[in-house]
């Protein structure tokens, strides 16, 4: 028995790697699909004849010129089937909904931004406010709902994956938001909840897996600061979804008020709220709520410090410092093999990195920090969208696999 269940699961994953490597090298034959998958001929026509009966995948003729004098048919490709299935992505930041949808082949053709009153958003309201917009969300589109299997929900803040709720957000006045148990109730769907950051540790896995795969690490500096982890090829959540919450690790005990209330938090040292309220020299306990931070206040905090403001250069430095230990801390515990630093906040990063490498140097021996690898990627905040759907991708091909072995 356990050799047949381990057979079922090499089967399993070479399936999941043939429809990922579809979907993101798009239509392909079987000889070029065996070289990007390092699969054997026999594995791969036997795995894609069964998709093919399935309705996962589609054969198309290639439309390749043919010699006057060639005979036989034109040589034939395979692709993913974008009718198989639906997802639709959903994320969830202060006073705005994002909504995408996806088919079976990742490509989004349908999306919508939704408008809330972050400030009086609760456990009470906010349920009601979801549900309604993502059932709008699926007419607009014009689709079956049953064809929607998936929906993947990201939130700033911290999660619990196992309740469904959104614990605390930036995004909401009230704490414990259901977001899971409202969808579920409303349609057919597998719903999950996950921490914004992580999404982008998936995206960058999905885009670009020979760089980031293995153990690596993303610290996101924005209006919070978030991380992902991922570790040993998969995404580390922890027991309950809030695994990595580096911007509420306390940096300097009984210092700064950071926006989760506590003081003393790595965010309350680099987020925008805290930068701004460093540069306008307001107490340490000033209420973030009331600093004015935009889209723009690490952009304008960058510029300023171009143009020589001293006080502003010193700003950044000083959050370099904070960066410096948090990332110290990372690498005493996990030994990631490289560091991605994304978010708003990377476009002030060239005033903290040399302040960075510093506060490293003075946390951590050498034999620590000598093989460290930080990449720094201007952000994008399509970054989360791809993320859930990657990740629904990777549930979906899951289960329309077993659904299908089950059935035979």
């Amino acid at each position: 028995m356990t050799q047949t269940a381990n057979r079922d699961q090499v089967r399993l994953r070479n399936r999941s790697l043939i429809l990922q490597t579809l979907r993101r090298e798009g239509q392909m034959a079987r000889i070029d699909l065996g070289r990007a998958t390092q699969l054997s001929p026999a594995t791969i026509t036997a795995i894609t004849s069964d998709m093919l009966d399935e309705g996962l995948i589609v054969g198309i003729d290639a439309e390749e010129p043919k010699a006057p004098l060639a005979r036989g048919r034109p040589r034939s490709l395979l692709a993913i089937d974008g009718g198989a299935a639906n997802v639709i992505s959903v994320r969830i930041s202060v006073s705005r909904i994002d909504l995408a949808m996806a088919d079976f082949t990742g490509r989004i053709f349908h999306s919508r931004k939704v408008h809330y009153d972050a400030l009086t958003a609760n456990a009470g309201t906010f349920p009601a406010t979801l549900t309604d917009a993502v059932r709008s969300f699926v007419v607009e589109a014009g689709v079956e709902p049953a064809s929607v299997l998936e929906v993947g929900v990201a939130s700033q803040g911290i999660v619990d994956t196992n309740r469904g709720v959104v614990v605390w957000s930036p995004a909401f006045a009230g704490r414990d938001i259901p977001v899971v148990a409202p969808l579920q109730e409303t349609f057919s769907a597998r719903v999950t909840l996950s921490n914004d950051t992580n999404m982008i540790t998936e995206a960058l896995h999905w885009s670009d897996p020979a760089r980031y795969s293995g153990t690596f690490a993303v610290v996101m500096v924005d209006y919070g600061v978030g991380m992902g982890l991922f570790l040993d090829d998969h995404l580390f959540v922890g027991a309950s979804g809030a695994a990595a919450e580096i911007g509420h690790a306390n940096h300097i005990p009984g210092g700064a008020r950071c926006r989760c209330g506590r003081q003393g938090c790595l965010e309350a040292y680099l987020a925008d709220y805290a930068l701004l309220r460093m540069t306008q020299g307001l107490p340490e306990d000033t209420d973030p709520a009331t600093m004015a931070v935009t889209a723009q206040t690490f952009e304008d905090l960058h510029d300023r410090a171009e143009a020589g403001d001293q006080q502003v250069i010193a700003v950044l430095e000083k959050a370099g410092v904070a960066l410096g230990y948090g990332i110290a801390r990372l690498l005493a515990l996990i030994d990631p093999a490289r560091v991605v630093l994304t978010g708003a906040g990377i476009r002030a990063f060239p005033f903290m990195e040399g302040a960075m490498h510093r506060a490293l140097d003075a946390a951590l021996v050498e034999d620590l920090r000598r093989s460290l690898k930080v990449d720094v990627v201007p952000w994008n905040e399509d970054f989360i969208r791809r993320g859930l759907i990657a990740q629904a991708m990777r549930r979906l091909d899951e289960t329309l696999v077993l659904s299908t072995r089950r059935g035979r």
